[in-house]
């Protein structure tokens, strides 16, 4: 009986060391590098002509995914938001809307968006777009591809309680983000944090040229570690235009989809004019490789001149670009990482 009983506390301590050393393992897994990846799709597709009894619509949306990678292409963690910017301008050409509105990203507006009331299933859209990012955790960007969609609304039982938005730019977001991901110091068990600002400052209304509805995003992706450090960031932004005329007619070609500056690269066309020589994307990635490494509060501590642009000699010779949208979203995105 004795004998019997030591093999039986024998094989117990066995399976309870097995299983120790199985989760040690998985623990270890996740402490891998993982990639960090942003994707920006932006339509204006939505834009309306003024006429005599309606004013016209500029409106810009913009669908923002950011995205942690394991090493073996699976998702680790992923964050949705967008952006829908509207802009009206009267049958004269005159911008109407207030240049100092401040526009906040649908995550941002939470329930103030509205969408819970008209849905079937009584969920805002943030909480569809926190649901569809959670269901692609641990899924590779081929996996996601194949989810079912029925009019590009989720059909798989496993999302339909949760999720009936469309989800097509969500998807095609999602594989963006995974191919733009790379390797700039983040670690598997990092908090993934996205940040979005808005404003349409620099529209002008149509005179001897079109007029000009202006949306100037900018965004930020990082990873935090357990002690708040940014261990990865990516800063990106668009400004996107949509043109009208003297009598409200649009003169833009709704089907042009507006790139980021990052897309655009050496298209943008600021290293001509930049005392250093360099490009908005080599100088935005100089930035987001300077913050790795610092807490928020050191981000924002960061010194700069009368203009905004930075004076630590460090910087200087990398961004002489104002930085501080940049640590506006970089704030944001913190606070968002979780």
């Amino acid at each position: 009986m004795k004998k019997k009983i030591a093999l039986v506390l024998s094989l117990a301590l066995v399976l309870t060391m097995a299983t120790a050393c199985g989760k040690k393992e998985t623990k270890e897994e996740s402490k891998g590098a993982a990639k960090t990846g942003l994707a920006v799709t932006t339509s204006i597709g939505s834009s309306t002509d003024a006429t005599a009894d309606a004013e016209g619509l500029a409106q810009v949306d913009s669908t923002v995914v950011a995205v942690l990678v394991g090493e073996d292409g699976k998702i680790l963690d992923c964050a949705i938001d967008a952006a829908q910017t509207k802009i009206n301008f009267s049958a004269e050409g005159k911008i109407t809307t207030d240049l100092a509105t401040v526009f906040q990203s649908k995550q941002e507006l939470g329930t103030n968006y509205g969408m819970a009331k008209a849905s079937s299933i009584g969920k805002e859209w943030s909480e569809q777009a926190n649901a569809f990012a959670d269901y692609v955790v641990g899924k590779t960007v081929e996996e996601v591809k194949g989810i079912a969609l029925t009019e590009g609304v989720p059909s798989d039982a496993d999302l339909t309680s949760s999720v009936t938005v469309h989800v097509s730019d969500f998807i095609s977001g999602i594989e963006k983000a995974v191919n733009n991901a790379e390797n700039l110091g983040a670690n598997a068990g990092d908090k993934l944090g996205l940040g979005v600002s808005t404003n349409i400052a620099k529209s002008t209304d149509a005179g001897e040229t079109d007029g000009v509805a202006q949306a100037y995003s900018n965004y930020s992706v990082v990873t935090t570690d357990k002690d708040g450090k940014i261990t990865s960031s990516i800063i990106d932004a668009s400004q996107s235009n949509v043109n009208f005329s003297t009598t409200g007619a649009l003169t833009s070609d709704l089907a042009v989809a507006p790139q980021t500056k990052q897309e655009l690269g050496a298209d943008y066309g600021m290293a001509k004019a930049s005392s250093i020589g360099k490009e908005w994307f080599e100088q935005a990635d100089a930035f987001a490789k300077y913050v790795v490494g610092k807490t928020v509060e050191e981000v924002k501590g960061i010194a700069v001149t009368e203009e905004g642009v930075p004076s630590d000699a460090d910087l200087a010779s990398s961004v002489t670009i104002h930085i501080g949208d940049y640590t506006t979203v970089i704030d944001k995105a913190v606070a968002n990482a979780k």
